[in-house]
């Protein structure tokens, strides 16, 4: 027999009306946040299907807006986070794509920058509070949310990926998945790995201070 996990059932504590359209916007806001690796300045954010239809109503523009600000869904400073964002002259615009077919009808494309860096990311969110990530900076992924996720963003350099892995070897913890993605030879790569184990804050922090890494992210 399967157990579900009474989170499952109910949704995760959060605020705003609905956990597909507000507590899995915050998460994909936060993931491209944390992705950037700094406070974006701007950010276009393109909603698409039912986020598309009734993100105004159903608060899922406040929630990217939240995440950006690396609120997680359970931030009191939630339903503030667009003139929060303002305050501190994030600009973020939202355009609603009811044209172009997606296969999710709860996905989001954002495009965001601090000046210097450029990410974009598209995800989606499933219900109960939990994300998928589809595509980081034009790289194809496919994470499902099941298992903890590291993604790390680096350049493609010999030792790069045998490094992180190494790292987490030192923690006992099983990857169970694991997918590295380049544009180019020596360009810009994208590792995304799943674990069976929770990632602390701990690791999290030793991937990042390894050499050629550029960000990195967790998604849970």
């Amino acid at each position: 027999m399967n157990y579900r996990s009474v989170f499952d059932i109910i949704g995760p504590v959060m605020v705003g009306p609905s956990s597909s359209h507000t507590a899995g916007a915050a998460k994909i806001g936060r993931v491209a946040r944390k992705l950037l690796g700094t406070v974006p300045i701007e950010a276009a954010v393109t909603l698409y299907g039912s986020f598309a239809e009734t993100y105004q109503g159903h608060g899922t523009d406040v929630a990217i807006a939240a995440g950006l600000l690396d609120f997680d869904e359970r931030n009191p400073n939630l339903p503030d986070s667009l003139s929060i964002a303002e305050k501190l002259g994030m600009k973020i615009t939202f355009t609603a794509d009811r044209q172009t077919p997606v296969d999710h009808p709860n996905t989001a494309r954002i495009s965001l920058t601090d000046g210097n860096e450029m990410m974009e990311i598209v995800g989606v969110s499933i219900g109960g509070g939990k994300i998928e990530i589809h595509e980081v900076n034009g790289f194809s992924v496919s994470l499902s949310g099941s298992n903890p996720a590291l993604l790390v963003l680096h350049h493609d350099r010999y030792g790069a990926v045998a490094e992180v892995a190494g790292l987490i070897a030192t923690y006992e913890m099983n990857i169970s998945y694991m997918q590295v993605s380049r544009k180019q030879k020596g360009s810009l790569a994208l590792m995304v790995i799943q674990t069976d184990e929770e990632i602390g804050d701990d690791l999290v922090t030793g991937v990042s201070h390894l050499p050629n890494i550029l960000n990195v992210a967790v998604l849970t």
